[in-house]
């Protein structure tokens, strides 16, 4: 089994920065990829960001392109997403996930693992 855990959430300004990290442990894979959602109260979980194993593509959905940076560390099993700029409707719990086969999916059930989440609310 995998575990993902989240951290870094937390209350903010508008315009304000935000760096949640995921770490992964339990079963480990040679390679793979991972990536972070969000579901904000009354929505559907939607994709925010995915990067491959060691980096080399990254892919992020069109509402945080620009404002967020998604990097890991595989090393340490850890995923980052830096966010700036942020506005009110980034508000959301985040999910980070893992994938096996090192894809960039921005579909739910491209993700093998799941974390628990960490509440992200930013005030207007």
């Amino acid at each position: 089994q995998v575990q993902l855990v989240e951290s870094g959430g937390g209350l903010v300004q508008a315009g304000g920065s935000l760096r949640l990290s995921c770490a992964a442990s339990g079963r480990t894979f040679s390679t793979y990829a991972m990536g972070w959602f969000r579901q904000a109260p009354g929505k559907e979980r939607e994709f925010v960001a995915a990067i491959s194993w060691g980096g080399y593509n990254t892919r992020y959905a069109d509402s945080v392109k620009g404002r967020s940076t998604i990097s890991n560390d595989n090393a340490k099993n850890t995923m980052y997403l830096q966010m700036n700029s942020l506005k009110p409707e980034d508000t959301a719990v985040y999910y980070c996930a893992l994938q096996r086969n090192n894809g960039l999916g921005r579909r739910l059930y491209d993700y093998d693992y799941w974390g628990q989440g960490t509440q992200v609310t930013v005030s207007s």
